[in-house]
């Protein structure tokens, strides 16, 4: 485990990578503040997979589903969750049988997020760069 400083190249760079490694199955949890670029990793981590479709925020639907060509990645944000109570309305069967299943803000799912093959912590380092963390479990 270590932290990397990275421009935005570099972060699409380690997301490509870890897509590429992944097992199928695995879930990713995405820590760190509002606008430390989760959700830019998510999209080049999804481009990485083949994904057809270019992955965005699910802040108000909550989860997006990009089909791709080494399978299906699941994106879920749980920014908006009031109470971890409020993560068994979704549906974690469906879920679980993403090839990927990307979790932002897990700690809001509360023992609803299933644990994480892999932890990626981002961080505001200034402007231009992002302090990133990776810690496979």
């Amino acid at each position: 485990m270590s932290i990397t400083v990275l421009t935005e190249p570099g972060l699409k760079a380690l997301a490509a990578d870890l897509a590429r490694e992944l097992a199928p199955g695995a879930v990713v949890w995405l820590e760190g503040p509002l606008g430390a670029g989760k959700t830019t990793f998510v999209r080049a981590f999804a481009e990485a997979r083949g994904c057809t479709v270019a992955a965005t925020s699910p802040t108000y639907a909550l989860a997006h589903r990009y089909p791709g060509r080494r399978g299906d990645s699941w994106h879920l944000d749980c920014f908006r969750l009031r109470d971890p109570e409020e993560a068994a309305d979704l549906d974690w069967e469906e879920l679980s049988e993403a090839d990927v299943l990307l979790i932002e803000w897990p700690e809001r799912a509360g023992a609803w997020a299933p644990a994480a093959h892999c932890t990626v912590r981002l961080d505001h380092d200034d402007d231009d760069t992002r302090r990133v963390e990776v810690t496979r479990c």
